[in-house]
């Protein structure tokens, strides 16, 4: 199955958005756990404040990830600003 790399960026100023959703999505990537190679929030400079995710995850599709990124409950709060989803090939490490 093929992997994809998900970089998604906070839209400017809402740690509160990020904040209230937090629960909720990790809870929705929890359920996709057997997907998910790697995960995590994306940090500003600070190194403290979280300003996006990332995730290498094994679906089908191409579709299958722009789907699957869609459903996130912090897309779905109109959290990022953008959202690259790209195919990947994991070559070192893991």
């Amino acid at each position: 199955m093929p992997l994809f790399l998900i970089n998604a960026r906070d839209k400017t100023g809402r740690s509160d958005l990020r904040l209230a959703n937090r629960q909720a999505h990790l809870e929705w990537a929890g359920e996709y756990r057997h997907h998910i190679k790697m995960a995590g929030p994306v940090l500003s400079d600070d190194g403290q404040t979280m300003i996006g995710s990332t995730f290498v995850i094994e679906l089908e599709s191409l579709d299958e990830a722009h789907a699957w990124a869609q459903d996130d409950p912090y897309a779905k709060a109109g959290l990022f600003e953008h959202t690259e989803i790209i195919p990947f090939i994991w070559s070192i490490g893991g």
